[in-house]
C-alpha cells in the first residue's frame, strides 16, 4: 500500500493510502509507512525521522542524477520550491536545467525524493509523473502545513 504513494500512482482525492497489515513488513517498508504517514497526517515530524533505505540502482552508481536527486532530498525543504535550473545551479552544473528534467524524470522515489518540489523558472508547475494535478495538490498540501507551522 505504500508503494503506491512512493511510485506517485496516489489520488489527490485520496484513493490510495497507507493501511496497517498483519503481514509483517521489511524495514524499508516500515521506514516508508512511517515517512508517509508523517509527511501527510504530521509534517513536522518528518525532520526527525530516519529517510527510508534507498536500494534502487540509479541511486547506487554515480552520476549527475544521482547528484540531482540527493541535492533535491537534502536541500530543498518541506514547503519551498525551486526551479530546474537552480537545482541544477545547486548541483554544480548550472547548464544542465534540461537534464534536471530528465532526473525528476527518473526519480525512483516520488514524494520522498520530492520532485513535485521542482518548478518552472515561470512558477508555472510543470509536469510530474504523477499527474499535473497530484503535484499542485502535494505542492498547495505543503504550503498548508508550512502555514500551520509558522
Amino acid at each position: 500500500p505504500c508503494l503506491c504513494v512512493c511510485l506517485g500512482r496516489a489520488e489527490p482525492s485520496g484513493g490510495c493510502e497507507v493501511s496497517e497489515g498483519a503481514e509483517e513488513l521489511p524495514e524499508p517498508l516500515r521506514q516508508c509507512r512511517a515517512w508517509l504517514r508523517a509527511y501527510f497526517w504530521e509534517p513536522a515530524s518528518t525532520g526527525t525521522l530516519p529517510v527510508p533505505a534507498f536500494h534502487h540502482p540509479l541511486l547506487q552508481r554515480d552520476s549527475f542524477t544521482r547528484q540531482v536527486l540527493w541535492t533535491l532530498l537534502n536541500d530543498v525543504k518541506f514547503g519551498e520550491a525551486v526551479s530546474y535550473k537552480q537545482l541544477a545551479d545547486l548541483a554544480g552544473n548550472s547548464r544542465a536545467a534540461r537534464a534536471v528534467g530528465g532526473a525528476m524524470r527518473s526519480n525512483p522515489m516520488p514524494i520522498i525524493i520530492p520532485c513535485h518540489r521542482v518548478i518552472r523558472s515561470s512558477g508555472d508547475s510543470g509536469n510530474y509523473g504523477g499527474g499535473r494535478p497530484m503535484k499542485e495538490w502535494l505542492l498547495s498540501h505543503e504550503k498548508l502545513q508550512k502555514e500551520k507551522l509558522a
